[in-house]
């Protein structure tokens, strides 16, 4: 599935030119893993903070702020794969790993 219309770049008001993430297009949204946490975390004992999912395969990892920070190396590591949404409840945001850009709902 295509979603690309579903996330933009969020406007930096800081900024007079803002930034553009190619990654949009290429966008295979699927629903996050059912995992009750960080697969990565889970599978190797490890703990985390915050969860975030793979916006083209639904790896669940877990943050920047988290010890293993396995959502960041499933983006550098899976190619294909540049953005993560928040899984926290309350949070509907983005991130592009490799754009370093955050997203929101268009």
């Amino acid at each position: 599935m295509n979603d690309q219309h579903r996330w933009r770049v969020a406007v930096d008001p800081g900024l007079t030119v803002q930034p553009t993430c190619d990654h949009l297009n290429d966008l295979r949204e699927v629903p996050a893993n059912r995992e009750p946490g960080c697969e990565d975390c889970l599978r190797t004992g490890g703990t985390w903070v915050h969860l975030r999912a793979c916006l083209s395969c639904g790896h669940v990892g877990c943050c920047d702020s988290s010890p293993g920070q396995h959502a960041h190396q499933h983006a550098h590591a899976a190619h294909g794969h540049p953005i993560a949404r928040s899984l926290e409840p309350g949070e509907d945001w983005a991130w592009c790993y490799t754009d370093e850009l955050f997203l929101r709902p268009a």
